[in-house]
């Protein structure tokens, strides 16, 4: 006899194909709309993070989509909850990041009466979202979750968003959970392999160019290996360092803002570059002003055919995930010429030079990023890892911080504030066991450090940098440059946040001379490596200090 069908309730069907989705954390802000939803999340072996605000909440699932193969989630409720999430959202849409945001809704007979906390989720999110759907079916919700999963991982990964009615998903319906869509990969043609070979026997000085969140960590390490067999450099997109190692000699330091001096005119002494997960978009290419001329020679590698975001030349375009390509590419073995040896090794050498570190010895004055970085560099585990939002203080990181494998960088290329902390207790939680440093300003940090209470909750130990100039400095040099000796807007009066880290339950660390650097370094890392605790370092600077 045919066994019975079990039944459950929409909420908790969606919580199973979730489970069924590889999904084993979600973070929330809990509301009565998708109460059936949190019921589901009870008896399940996901991980439920119960976040402070929102914002918080959508940053960490969208780091969680950077650091993971399946995409991160979120769920908040009706109008504000979704108005403070979508800070989030638009991270993840510039950043092709996989990512569902859930959204509990009011009951389906109450919508267009101007309900308490009504809103149209499609007339919001439709511009910056790749789908948008809302279950009005409760016997569709195993498949609309799957679809949501689906289209958030394939071809550009991005944001989907899923409405929840509160009466929909209370409905029971049989409990069949829909299948996993398989998802394209590409890869190189016959035609895209030979073309490639050569275009790279053809040329004197190539470059290969590395971003984006859609890699596998293998395919990093099979990249490196083949790019050093062949002495071929690679440079990494803003904010996306790591895929090629820090110290690989293949690598040759980041592009886009904040990017080397020596870096300025790479786009144009290269004679060929291969983007590899990436397009050459606004900060690439400094505001669409480099790498114009379409006498020069680019090949696009990304399995969106669209190439959204793409400005300049396209020589040839790959429709591949960068798995598949390097898949693909490590098959190709070329002569390796002595103009790519001595390009690459000049390169080389001016990234070393730049990622050279300062002085571990105080400078006998106010405290500084420089001595800071010092101490800490040095001190770190090789597989160390860094996050960090928006600002001036993001470039010590970019200078000096060893990122030695795929997503050991994680940060928001749409340069949004807040997103320090919330990535942080995000790559903490997936990797207890490594050290997760996060850099923040001053004006950042207190846009979301109330997730140091989520991290406190759930045991994430991050090692918070709190670098205090008392200004919105990357506004502040913009300012300067436009509208000299003119400061407008732009300072800031700050509290101890050394004492807030304590009140919220970790090791706080005020330093305001240089000489207290070293031994609060060796403290904030004794806290998080052997005593299981998050550390801030409340470091007092000086206005108008750089890492270059």
């Amino acid at each position: 006899m045919n066994q019975p069908v079990q039944r459950k309730s929409a909420g908790h069907l969606i919580v199973d194909t979730l489970e069924a989705h590889g999904v084993k954390r979600v973070f929330v802000v809990p509301g009565e709309s998708y109460l059936d939803v949190l019921d589901g999340l009870h008896d399940s072996t996901i991980e439920t993070v119960v976040c402070r605000h929102e914002g918080g909440a959508a940053y960490m699932a969208e780091a969680d989509g950077k650091l993971l193969s399946v995409p991160g989630v979120a769920m908040v409720t009706r109008g504000p909850g979704a108005a403070n999430a979508h800070v989030g959202l638009h991270t993840a849409w510039q950043d092709s990041t996989a990512m569902v945001l859930f959204v509990g809704l009011i009951p389906f007979e109450h919508r267009e009466k101007e309900a308490f906390q009504e809103f149209d989720p499609k007339q919001w999110f439709n511009s910056g979202a790749k789908r948008v759907m809302v279950l009005d079916h409760p016997n569709r919700a195993s498949e609309i979750v799957a679809e949501a999963m689906f289209a958030a991982s394939a071809g550009r990964p991005g944001p989907v968003v899923v409405g929840l009615p509160e009466d929909i998903i209370k409905e029971v319906v049989e409990a069949q959970v829909h299948p996993q869509i398989p998802i394209a990969n590409g890869g190189m043609t016959v035609g895209d392999w030979k073309s490639l070979r050569e275009s790279l026997l053809d040329s004197e000085r190539p470059l290969f160019v590395t971003g984006g969140n859609d890699w596998s960590n293998a395919a990093a390490v099979e990249l490196t290996k083949w790019l050093e067999e062949h002495s071929l450099p690679a440079a990494a997109e803003w904010r996306t360092q790591g895929t090629i190692p820090f110290d690989s000699p293949s690598y040759v330091g980041p592009l886009g803002y904040g990017r080397p001096k020596f870096s300025n005119h790479l786009l144009e002494e290269t004679d060929l570059i291969v983007f590899v997960g990436t397009v050459p978009g606004d900060v690439i290419t400094s505001g669409f002003t480099g790498r114009q001329n379409w006498n020069q020679r680019n090949f696009i590698v990304t399995i969106d055919p669209s190439l959204r975001g793409r400005s300049g030349p396209i020589s040839h375009q790959i429709t591949a995930k960068p798995h598949n390509f390097v898949r693909d590419l490590i098959r190709m073995d070329l002569p390796v010429r002595e103009s790519w040896r001595d390009w690459t090794q000049g390169l080389r050498a001016r990234q070393e030079e730049w990622a050279t570190l300062p002085p571990t010895e105080p400078n006998g004055g106010p405290a500084s990023m420089a001595c800071l970085m010092a101490n800490l560099v040095e001190r770190l585990p090789e597989d160390a890892m860094v996050t960090f939002g928006a600002g001036e203080h993001t470039n010590w990181a970019h200078r000096y911080f060893p990122t030695r494998g795929y997503a050991s960088m994680i940060s928001a290329r749409n340069g949004s504030m807040g997103y320090s902390i919330p990535s942080a207790v995000a790559a903490s939680l997936n990797y207890p066991d490594r050290v997760v440093v996060t850099i923040a300003g001053d004006g950042e940090f207190l846009m979301n450090g109330q997730e140091l209470a989520t991290a406190r909750q759930y045991g994430a130990t991050p090692l918070v940098i709190v670098m205090d100039n008392a200004e919105y400095g990357t506004i502040r040099s913009h300012q300067e440059a436009d509208y000299p000796e003119r400061i407008s807007g732009t300072q800031l009066v700050n509290p101890d946040f050394a004492l807030m880290a304590e009140a919220f339950g970790g090791v706080g660390i005020r330093v305001e001379k240089d000489a207290d650097v070293p031994a609060a370094v060796e403290k904030a890392l004794a806290a998080v490596q052997e005593n299981k605790q998050f550390a801030l370092i409340h470091l007092i600077v000086e206005q108008r200090v750089k890492a270059f």
